[in-house]
Order: C-alpha cells, then structure tokens, then sequence
C-alpha cells in the first residue's frame, strides 16, 4: 500500500506551493482509512483514534513537495516505474519514501487504545523554499508535543542534530570622498576589521555533535568608480548555527563584536537536536542504527521540540537527475520505525 501511494503522489506534480492535489491524495488515503483528518492550505493532520490529552504526543512529520526536476533528466520524471528493485520519479527519495512510510506507521498504530504515546501525523507543504504556509503554519494546531520523528532520506540512521542558519546581511558605513586627496573614510577598510573578525572568531560553547558554529563571508559589494571614495560596503554572511545556541544568542553576539549594521533575512531555521539518551534514540541504537549530525536544513528547523531526522532513501540522491528509491529501503523503513517505536509506546 505505501508502495502504491508513492506511485501515485510521484505522478502528481507538486512544487513547493502547488501541493494541493498530493494533498487531496493523502486526505483521500487516509480518510479510506477511518482517520478524520484536518487540513489548512496544502498541509494534512490527523491523531491517532484513541487521543487521550493526558499522555505525550509524538509527531511524525515529512513534506511531500518536491523541488522542479533538473536538466539532467533522462526519464520522465512523473512515470513512476521499477526497474531493477529501484522506483523512480521526481520526489521518490526526497521525502516520498519517507512520507509514506511515516503514513503507514501511523496507520498501523492508528487503532492501538493501549499506548503509552498518542501519535500526531503532519503531511506538510513548501518544505523545499523553507515557506511559511508548511509546517510552521500549522505547528499552533497541532497542540502540544512531546518530540518529533521528522521523515528525510538517512539510510534510517539518526540525525540527532541538525545546523539551523542565518543569512546576514551586513553594511560598513564610511564617507564618500576623491580617492586623490586625503578625502572620506573608505568603508571597504572598516568592513575588512569585520570581516576578519567574522573569519577568526569562535563562539566560547561548541557542540558536542558538531564542534564550532560556522561563520563565511560570501559575498562583498562596495564602490561604484576607481576614484571615489566609498561610504558604504555591504557583505553577505552564512552562519551554521549549533545545537550549543539559540539563533537570538548567536546574532546579539554577533552584534556585540562588529561595528557594521547587521540585519538578519531570517531566524526561523533553527538548529535542532535530541538528546542521545533520549528513549527513542537508545532504541534505535539498540537496532544497531548510527547517531549522526546533518548538516542541510529540514522542516526540522522550525520545532521548538526535541526531534530527531530519520527515514529510508539516502540525501545523496535528493535533487538528483533520475531520482529514485530503493523498493526494499521502503519496506525496511516501516519496520524499523515501528521496532524504534515499540520499545517505547
């Protein structure tokens, strides 16, 4: 059934913002299925049948948007067909693997009155634009969480962090004047003690996952002729934030050190992580999978809960020409995710 529901969705096409007939899919299957679903734009929800207020609640998240294919397609990228064990089609590894894996395991405890957990499913938009009509916009509907199972190709191994990141954007002001007299104050020279501070300087708490947050300056803009002066001198920076900060703590320290105006494009996309100890995390070492630190950037990001990455396909593959999924990898990621979470509903 998860095999033929990843058929079906691969065959729908569904860009970031343009989901709403996978949506209607996934609304379909799972209302087929006796589960009262709820829906705001292109994002569906559903609980588990016996939801008791009282007990935690464990969210199963993955997204079934799908960047544009690239110009290194050979197939078709919506004929979703097997050959030799692999399925593919745009969006098979990147999450729909995933996705209808996680389906299923909801599915599968759905019915269950005797759990120690109930189960929140969210079936999720714009995960590839890191839009604000996804996940996030449905978070304050989901209630309360007690932590996350966010569905992304990790060969089933555990992403126990995740980097969060801030683009800054910075401006060094100076005064304009004839680059032939002893006129202005270059705002290229001022931005350089910045930017040299940006290069050099290490944030006094490091993560155990990850070690030191990573700062680079990517992009510099100043002058506009040879012989003038510039006032301004404007520069790009990607920070990597750790699961050792709050993106708040990383960008007042920023500002504390540079003399440049500093202004964030964002700070939603925030690191995340889970405790190695955690219950759900000791389980699936238990089952022999590996903890690991990612580095890209998921719908992770906007949990303000302990989560943790994990789903069958490999990120290798993602975004890739000829997509694809292996069959078996679908089968296997539906039983480990229910083996994980046995050992603790």
């Amino acid at each position: 059934q998860a095999l033929q529901l990843l058929q079906q969705l691969i065959s729908i096409q569904s860009f970031s913002k343009e989901e709403d007939r996978t949506a209607d899919l996934i609304e379909q299957t799972l209302q087929t299925h006796g589960v009262k679903t709820h829906r705001k734009l292109n994002n569906i929800w559903a609980w588990n049948k016996h939801f008791d207020a009282n007990k935690p609640t464990i969210l199963l998240n993955s997204h079934h948007d799908t960047v544009k294919p690239n110009s290194g397609y050979t197939r078709d990228p919506y004929d979703a067909k097997i050959e030799d064990g692999k399925l593919y089609g745009l969006g098979s590894n990147d999450a729909g693997g995933c996705l209808v894996s996680l389906i299923h395991v909801f599915l599968y405890y759905f019915d269950r009155a005797d759990l120690k957990y109930n189960f929140c499913l969210a079936t999720t938009a714009e995960e590839e634009i890191s839009g604000v009509n996804g996940l996030e916009l449905i978070i304050p509907d989901l209630g309360e969480l007690s932590f996350g199972i966010v569905g992304e190709p990790t060969l089933m191994e555990l992403a126990i962090a995740e980097r969060g990141l801030m683009v800054l954007d910075c401006t060094s002001f100076g005064i304009a004047g004839h680059a032939a007299r002893e006129e202005g104050d270059n705002a290229i020279y001022k931005a350089l003690k910045d930017i040299e501070w940006f290069r050099n300087f290490r944030f006094p708490k490091e993560s155990e996952v990850f070690g030191p947050i990573k700062m680079s300056v990517t992009i510099i803009n100043a002058g506009s002729q040879h012989n003038v002066v510039p006032a301004t001198c404007t520069f790009t920076v990607d920070v990597r934030v750790t699961d050792a900060y709050r993106n708040e703590e990383v960008l007042e320290i920023i500002r504390e050190h540079v003399n440049c105006e500093v202004r964030p494009r964002s700070i939603r996309l925030k690191p995340s992580s889970i405790d190695k100890n955690h219950p759900f995390v000791q389980s699936g070492v238990a089952l022999g999978r590996k903890t690991y630190g990612s580095p890209t950037t998921s719908d992770q990001s906007l949990l303000d809960i302990p989560s943790i990455k994990v789903g069958p396909g490999d990120s290798a593959r993602s975004h890739s020409a000829d997509e694809f999924i292996y069959v078996d990898e679908i089968g296997h990621g539906i039983e480990l995710y229910i083996k994980m979470l046995d050992g603790i509903v």
